[in-house]
């Protein structure tokens, strides 16, 4: 692999379903979505059938608790193996341009691979690149069982620059009629649709490395966000796919450390991972809150009574008419108090804390859930993308439901850069049918 190691970047070697496949049915939407809802899942599996798809290559999470995990993973290994022998797919090295058309929005974006000797998902890292949200350390080792000893890696991980002049990406699209159109076609339930191009020119490759390495100058990122001199280059910021990443850097610390060779495994596939770039100032990148939803609530516990508790002096909640005056008083607050909206069978509510210790509502609101699930308050609770979604898990019986506000992706880099990771689960880059579909493969092994 042609790398570029100022950079953390990696020419990858491309694996592309090979064509005269049905794309519609191969691709289909990262597994950490629909997580609370199989009749989306079960529809998909409906429309696949026994055609060649990246369905049979992942694990949806809305399946994690199933009894026969193991054997989930095995048809999953059996599939990637199946699938490469037969030859379905082709493979080239080069990056590829990416635009995905919802609705009347194109989002921009690039797969790459970076270099996870230069990625830290802990606390307080300074590596060059970084967790924008707190890892969920129990969430790694079922994705660690999936992806250790896998030939094929197909990610939908996502990953930001701040690149407000739109060096990197923006040239590849006013340039792309010049390149190669390696697909094109309509994603399956009503997703969008989805085009690649390989980035076949020397000059624009060279053209969009110069401009990373610009971005990663420690003497311009320091003015950038008006920081001291030699304060660490945050230069990959992560989208999503958090858990992802962390799990391919589980896996390549875990090889490191058993390598007999260490000089040779530095060449491993496995240090790196493919992902996709996309800059955080693209117009149609939407920041979406990610709500929560508590299930089968444990007998005689009021969570809205305990959250008013647990905030004693400072708390206030009152119902509201509708939904759509819940989302507005919780989309409009600036500042404090931190405002969240409740969804329950019996209608909407909205509570305020004042003097908050957390710098935003979603933070406030999830170092109460902590405590609440830590002590049995209710079976499950789930992160949901979505208003609809929301509100129609939240009115379920013996179910709640937390409405929050987006963030302003703006502040992203510099809150990122001062204050270290958000709190888990903080936001979403568009609702759950925008996230990345499975497209694009690559050879591990």
């Amino acid at each position: 692999m042609r790398t570029h190691e100022s950079i953390a970047l990696g020419i990858p070697e491309i694996q592309l379903p090979k064509e005269g496949l049905d794309l519609t049915k191969w691709a289909v939407v990262a597994c950490d979505q629909f997580t609370s809802e199989p009749a989306y899942w079960e529809k998909v599996a409906a429309l696949v059938g026994d055609a060649p798809s990246a369905l049979n290559l992942i694990y949806p999470e809305v399946y994690l608790d199933e009894k026969d995990e193991e054997a989930r993973i095995a048809r999953i290994r059996d599939h990637m193996k199946l699938y490469i022998e037969k030859g379905l797919f082709l493979s080239f090295e080069g990056f590829v341009y990416v635009e995905r058309t919802t609705g009347s929005r194109t989002r921009k974006g690039l797969m790459v691979c970076l270099d996870l000797e230069q990625y830290d998902f802990r606390l307080g890292s300074k590596s060059l690149i970084r967790a924008t949200e707190g890892t969920i350390l129990e969430r790694i080792p079922p994705r660690v069982r999936i992806r250790e000893g896998a030939p094929l890696e197909i990610p939908h991980i996502m990953v930001l620059i701040d690149d407000p002049e739109k060096t990197v990406i923006g040239p590849l699209g006013r340039k792309k009629e010049g390149q190669t159109k390696i697909y094109d076609f309509d994603l399956m339930m009503n997703s969008g649709h989805l085009s690649g191009f390989r980035v076949d020119s020397p000059e624009l490759e060279a053209r969009l490395v110069r401009s990373l390495e610009a971005l990663a100058d420690p003497g311009t990122f320091a003015k950038k966000y008006g920081l001291a001199p030699g304060t660490p280059v945050l230069l990959y910021a992560m989208g999503d796919g958090n858990h992802s990443l962390a799990t391919a850097k589980t896996i390549w610390e875990k090889t490191k450390a058993k390598a007999l060779d260490k000089r040779a495994i530095m060449d491993s596939p496995l240090r790196y991972a493919l992902v996709e770039l996309v800059n955080l100032h693209d117009e149609a990148l939407i920041f979406e809150p990610i709500h929560r939803v508590l299930f089968d609530l444990a007998p005689g516990r009021n969570v809205i009574g305990e959250l008013l508790s647990f905030y004693k002096g400072r708390s206030l909640y009152s119902d509201v008419c509708s939904g759509q005056e819940m989302q507005t008083v919780v989309d409009s607050q600036q500042g404090s108090p931190h405002t969240i909206g409740v969804i329950a069978g019996e209608g909407f509510g909205l509570v305020k804390i004042s003097r908050p210790e957390a710098n935003l509502p979603v933070g406030t609101l999830q170092n109460f859930l902590d405590v609440f699930m830590k002590d049995k308050g209710a079976k499950a609770i789930d992160y949901v993308h979505g208003t609809e979604s929301v509100v129609q898990l939240g009115s379920r019986r013996n179910a709640v439901g937390f409405y929050l506000p987006a963030l302003n992706k703006n502040d992203l880099f510099k809150t990122v850069i001062l204050d270290g990771v958000l709190p888990r689960k903080t936001f979403s880059m568009g609702e759950a049918w925008e996230k990345r579909f499975y497209m694009e493969a690559r050879r591990l092994t």
